[in-house]
């Protein structure tokens, strides 16, 4: 589930193994290009931890996150 923390969206990802976190990795990035909205995101094995915000708006939480985050979920 997203939540805000920092003036963010934030959700981790938990995967069986780090292929899997890395498909979905790979999948968020083509998604992300789609939207013309990058995530600031890290990965561990498997963990993917993602923060949305957006830049242009000087850093804050906006609908363009909310519906990143959402597309993200039906991943």
């Amino acid at each position: 589930m997203w939540h805000e923390e920092n003036n963010t969206l934030y959700r981790s990802f938990i995967f069986s193994d780090f292929s899997e976190a890395f498909a979905f990795m790979v999948r968020v990035a083509l998604l992300a290009e789609a939207h013309n909205h990058h995530p600031r995101w890290t990965n561990s094995w498997n963990k993917v931890e993602i923060w949305l915000s957006t830049h242009d708006a000087g850093g804050i939480v906006t609908e363009k996150d909310h519906i990143l985050a959402q597309a993200i979920d039906q991943l």
